[in-house]
């Protein structure tokens, strides 16, 4: 099949590349416009878009999809279906009509679990076991097409977002090969997602991903866990933000007041709703990411200071 597609961030990359190894033609990828990044804010296009040229496929960069330029080249381009990973923008009915097999998203869940924009992180902060990926046909609806197929991920108990959406990206990548292949060969429908099992991901904040040291240490190596690498964890020291890498939950209950900071040899252990936690790597205000023993042997902490 001739296909477009459309997607942004790194992990789309394992799809593109895919995609292009594969039997069907990548006519021409859509992303984003390219943004400001780095110190000089220079603009830079996405990685998608790298990817793209580096392979001699066009890049269309629409500020909106709505947009009738884009509109009028891809009605020009006449793809047969165009797969989505991560592309960043709502897609109007009017795009949604052009390819004959129509628009189909790879999403990293087992939908209708966790439809929205932070499908991983969601499901390592609730603590879920097992997630994966399904690819299906985009609709008006915030991910409530029919699915066309399925790959299940065991969520490993280390696990941070970014682990895990590493991997999900590589076998994610496999499943939207293995669909588009199906869509050509007549042998995959889509089938509506049940009614029952939805629950949403909506974008994690930087609020969101503030510790609160009251909760139980589960939750604490939860949200540290599920928030990086982005947003980042963090957490309050002397008015100051201290970001947080992943922790390691300490055995017993806690000696120490939620919050409350202590050292032992190169060992940091914080205070939690339960069980005491060691930290792991920290990165305070405008500094760059050290291990927490060198940060405490730095910071000369006092005796009760508390973290939060």
């Amino acid at each position: 099949m001739k296909l477009v597609f459309a997607g942004t961030p790194e992990p789309a990359l394992p799809a593109l590349e895919a995609l292009i190894a594969s039997r069907h033609e990548v006519a021409a990828v859509v992303t984003r416009p390219d943004a400001p990044s780095g110190r000089g804010r220079k603009l830079v296009a996405s990685p998608v878009a790298q990817l793209a040229e580096q392979h001699g496929i066009e890049v269309l960069r629409p500020e909106r999809p709505r947009d009738p330029e884009f509109l009028e080249r891809l009605t020009q381009l006449a793809p047969d279906c165009c797969p989505v990973v991560a592309y960043g923008a709502l897609l109007p009915k009017a795009a949604l009509e052009i390819p004959r097999h129509g628009w189909v998203n790879l999403h990293f869940s087992l939908l209708p679990a966790w439809r929205g924009a932070a499908p991983v992180q969601h499901a390592v902060l609730a603590g879920d076991e097992v997630t994966g990926a399904s690819t299906f046909e985009i609709e008006q609806g915030l991910d409530t097409g029919p699915v066309y197929g399925t790959v299940t991920e065991v969520v490993r108990p280390g696990d941070t977002s970014g682990d895990l959406l590493e991997r999900l990206s590589r076998s994610g990548a496999r499943l939207l090969v293995a669909t588009m292949d199906g869509i050509e060969e007549g042998r995959l429908s889509p089938r509506p997602q049940p009614a029952d099992g939805v629950s949403l991901a909506p974008k994690i904040s930087v609020e969101d991903a503030r510790v609160d040291w009251s909760t139980p240490a589960l939750r604490v190596d939860r949200v540290v866990r599920g928030c990086s690498p982005a947003p980042g964890a963090w957490t309050l020291f002397r008015g100051e933000r201290l970001k947080l890498g992943p922790v390691r939950l300490a055995a017993g209950r806690s000696e120490l007041a939620p919050g409350e900071i202590a050292v032992n040899k190169n060992t940091v252990r914080v205070g939690t709703g339960s069980h005491e936690i060691e930290l792991g790597e920290v990165q305070p205000q405008g500094k760059k990411r050290m291990q927490a023993g060198d940060w405490a042997r730095g910071s000369r902490l006092e005796p009760g200071e508390r973290l939060g």
